[in-house]
């Protein structure tokens, strides 16, 4: 009596749940997808991103900049803090040929021969300037000095500093990163950097440098989404001339720069063995 009870009572229920034809299930969920679609948020523009443009050709797999008037902070200089995004491009790209001379030329061929193997990157050493890597990085900006971080492929850091020069003679010790003082040119911050030592590449070519080498960085925002970067490298020990390229990084929104500890496991360097 009790089963035949709890039959007759699951029979009751379910004449009451409505009964919804093939078309009619597509159709509802058709309208709480568009409806969820326009009450979603702003598409976000976190994680690595891209370069927009490099010498004015863009990767069009981007999302879109935020759009807007450039910041500017209480002094009236434009405020270039953010996290800029720099990823999804040829990381050999720095534009036409680079000017090398014939030891470079042969040394750079020698590297690409052996697939990179040597590749201080890949061995979690500082990538150098100007190279860029597929990592998010950040510039926090005070009137004394610009701080850029690095999120990675090692968690490192540049610091600009305004109003001093260069130290001189055995002061200027090389680095990794080298030496970097920075003005105001109307709105473009031009960052300058000198003092590098020689084991850098610069890019994943394996294009060399000496410590000769003097980068000139000009960073300008034209509006909320956007940094343009100019970059003219020379360098007399490896280069024939002066050379410029320029960059374009969009800002993201959500991103927090993470940390990244590349040697933590860095499981590829014992298989990088080249040709």
């Amino acid at each position: 009596m009790k089963l035949y009870w709890l039959s007759s009572l699951l029979a009751a229920t379910l004449l009451l749940i409505p009964v919804h034809s093939g078309a009619q299930t597509k159709a509802k969920a058709k309208a709480v997808a568009s409806k969820a679609k326009a009450a979603a948020p702003a598409k976000d523009l976190g994680g690595p991103g891209g370069v927009i443009a490099v010498n004015g050709v863009r990767d069009e797999n981007l999302p879109p900049p935020p759009v807007g008037p450039t910041p500017r902070t209480p002094d009236g200089k434009p405020d270039l803090s953010g996290v800029w995004l720099n990823g999804n491009y040829n990381f050999a790209n720095m534009g036409v040929a680079l000017p090398l001379q014939p030891w470079a030329q042969q040394l750079e061929a020698k590297r690409r021969a052996a697939q990179s193997k040597d590749d201080p990157e890949a061995k979690c050493l500082p990538t150098g300037v100007p190279r860029m890597t597929p990592y998010p990085w950040q510039i926090v900006q005070s009137p004394k000095v610009v701080a850029i971080l690095l999120e990675g492929p090692l968690h490192t850091y540049r610091l600009a500093y305004l109003n001093r020069a260069h130290p001189q003679g055995e002061d200027l010790e090389p680095t990794w990163m080298g030496d970097s003082i920075a003005k105001w040119e109307g709105d473009t911050l031009v960052i300058d950097t000198i003092g590098f030592n020689d084991q850098t590449w610069l890019n994943g070519r394996g294009t060399p440098h000496t410590d000769k080498l003097h980068v000139i960085e000009r960073y300008t925002r034209p509006d909320l989404g956007h940094l343009d970067v100019e970059v003219t490298m020379e360098d007399p020990g490896a280069f024939t001339k002066p050379h410029t390229y320029k960059r374009q990084h969009i800002l993201s929104e959500t991103w927090e720069i993470h940390e990244f500890v590349c040697n933590e496991f860095n499981i590829d360097a014992d298989r990088l063995v080249g040709k």
